[in-house]
């Protein structure tokens, strides 16, 4: 007696459905997306000390050190003692690095120390770092006490 079959397909059905895949993936992504938009930073975190509005006195021996930058509460910005506007805050920080690169000999510095309120703006700061960088000076500290 002879066993008759029918014909069977040999070949192997290789479909992957990748749709339940897809969907956990753009869960995850959204996810990690309202994750990094709630996390802050790390430098914003930080807490700024409080100063006045008057500059700190600086004798001779300390502008031959660094360059002092002071901002107070209410935005006032001082370079090395001397108050400077927004309109002048490029050029006065140029002319400081200038100074001090010119008198590097005598013991002046490049540094900038950044001394800032903590209800100061950070638009402010960031208008400081601007001009010290495009004054070509990059060396820029962060004061705090």
């Amino acid at each position: 007696m002879g066993l008759t079959s029918t014909a069977q397909d040999t070949e192997v059905m290789a479909e992957i459905n990748i749709t339940p895949f897809t969907d956990v993936l753009l869960v995850l992504l959204i996810i990690f997306m309202i994750l990094a938009a709630l996390a802050a930073p790390p430098g914003f975190q930080k807490e700024l000390p409080k100063k006045s509005d008057a500059p700190t006195k600086i004798n001779q021996n300390q502008l031959h050190h660094q360059i002092d930058v002071e901002v107070s509460a209410n935005n006032r910005v001082f370079i090395d003692g001397r108050q400077t506007t927004d309109e002048r805050l490029y050029d006065d920080m140029a002319a400081a690095v200038k100074f001090h690169k010119e008198n590097a000999n005598r013991g002046y510095l490049t540094h900038i120390s950044l001394v800032a309120d903590s209800a100061a703006s950070y638009n402010t700061i960031i208008k400081i770092l601007d001009a010290a960088r495009q004054a070509n000076d990059d060396d820029v500290g962060f004061v705090t006490q």
